[in-house]
């Protein structure tokens, strides 16, 4: 008898499951839709230096006794910073810092309409190596590490390559492109048959953010539906859906890029690959990454759909340093660097790899 009743009260259990998971989307999805998302202060942090819209954050150590090196996150100039301190337990600032890390943050801000002139010259041979040198004065350190993410990281090779001499002690970038013709999808949307970049910048100055995340949004067309399915699916969730919406939020909030440098970006990066062919011109200067020689560590995501990985595979051979690895890690471009993944891949190896290089 039992071996009858047994999957039939497995079905009843299963679908009185269900039932309350309907449910629960029902009640769930009407909180969702009649709330705000959530909110994050973020780790406690100082402003030690501010120019124009950049700031740059000091966060209040954690521990009585730090690395000698201290760290300065560099993020892309499209994205906000708050991706790596979402919230407690999902904060890659919070890990590093009570891993006894001193760390520091340049968030770039809005780019006001003053601010179309930017080009990269200004990014990697004005801003970063004043923040560089701020933060080497607070630290009472000459070495300091460098993080950089996506295009945060394109920053942040160019700066090392730029600044070798300048007391950088270890350069680590996430999922950092640069051959832009990897890019297979967003290079042939913005081809210079029928992408008029100059009437663009002329005519806006600042790049509103649709122009990128409608481009890369083309590089996985049926991610926002399948995103908001498994939002439906898993709504009754509180876990999953908070999550959801933090990531979400960061998602949807970009930033305008100042108009010269997304002119650069464009003609110099998408169309010409000046970086990969050694023939990017910064301020007089050759940008060479064979000229970075600080220990450098690359982390990529396996199904990264932002940076595909032909756009950053060439990156670690272009690097000069004689200590230098890179590791594929599971997880996409977002969930790399934040979420559960990243807590238990990314951030054990980026403490393992930096600890022994901070003393």
């Amino acid at each position: 008898m039992s071996s009858i009743l047994g999957p039939v009260d497995d079905l009843a259990t299963r679908v009185r499951t269900e039932v309350e998971r309907t449910i629960q989307r029902g009640i769930k999805g009407v909180e969702y839709f009649a709330s705000a998302g959530p909110q994050n202060p973020g780790m406690p942090r100082d402003v030690l230096y501010e120019k124009a819209t950049l700031k740059l954050y000091r966060y209040r150590p954690l521990t009585d006794e730090v690395y000698r090196v201290p760290v300065l996150i560099v993020m892309s100039i499209v994205n906000r910073p708050y991706i790596l301190d979402l919230t407690p337990g999902m904060s890659l600032i919070e890990f590093l810092l009570k891993r006894g890390f001193e760390v520091y943050m340049v968030d770039w801000g809005l780019p006001r309409p003053e601010d179309k002139t930017l080009r990269l010259e200004n990014y990697t041979m004005e801003f970063l190596p004043e923040c560089v040198r701020r933060v080497g004065i607070d630290a009472g350190e000459r070495d300091v590490s460098m993080i950089g993410y996506c295009f945060g990281g394109l920053l942040a090779a160019v700066y090392a390559a730029l600044h070798p001499d300048d007391g950088l002690k270890n350069l680590v970038c996430f999922t950092t492109p640069v051959d832009f013709e990897g890019f297979t999808l967003f290079h042939n949307w913005t081809d210079r048959r029928h992408f008029d970049v100059d009437r663009l910048v002329d005519t806006l100055g600042n790049v509103p953010p649709e122009v990128i995340t409608e481009g890369f949004s083309m590089l996985r067309p049926m991610s926002r539906v399948t995103g908001q399915v498994r939002l439906w699916d898993n709504m009754w969730n509180d876990e999953f859906v908070t999550s959801f919406r933090m990531f979400d939020r960061w998602a949807n909030d970009q930033v305008p890029i100042a108009g010269e440098c997304f002119r650069q970006i464009i003609k110099d990066l998408m169309w010409d690959n000046r970086l990969l062919k050694n023939e990017l011109m910064l301020g007089g200067q050759r940008v060479d990454l064979g000229r970075i020689r600080m220990p450098f560590l690359h982390a990529v995501a396996e199904h990264d759909d932002i940076v595909p990985r032909q756009a950053s595979r060439a990156l670690i051979d272009l690097v000069g340093s004689a200590d230098k690895e890179e590791v594929m890690l599971k997880g996409g471009h977002v969930s790399l660097v934040a979420g559960a993944n990243a807590v238990k891949r990314l951030w054990p190896k980026l403490d393992g790899w930096l600890g022994v290089r901070s003393t």
